[in-house]
């Protein structure tokens, strides 16, 4: 596993960019993206969820600094629409 299979950016078996692939979990350019962690958003819990599984493949550093401020705003992504939701409803 690399950290392109997370990364927005990797198309095709090849980084959109023109980068070479990684060997290790680093990547300067990596752009987390939640389909690349949940393939279904049904599936995605919490901010948490996402930063555990990020740990458990070796996602550290600056890495795991995107993948946090992914999650992060994915939650608040849901919460907001979960609210106006509700709001709609009543």
């Amino acid at each position: 596993m690399t950290i392109c299979e997370f990364c927005a950016q990797f198309r095709d078996a090849n980084c959109y960019l023109g980068l070479n692939i990684p060997k290790s979990m680093s990547c300067a350019a990596f752009d987390p993206a939640m389909e690349r962690f949940c393939s279904d958003r049904s599936d995605f819990v919490s901010a948490g969820q996402i930063v555990h599984m990020a740990n458990f493949f070796g996602i550290k550093g600056r890495e795991m600094k995107k993948v946090e401020v992914m999650a992060k705003q994915e939650e608040t992504r849901l919460k907001t629409g979960s609210d106006q939701l509700a709001r709609e409803v009543s």
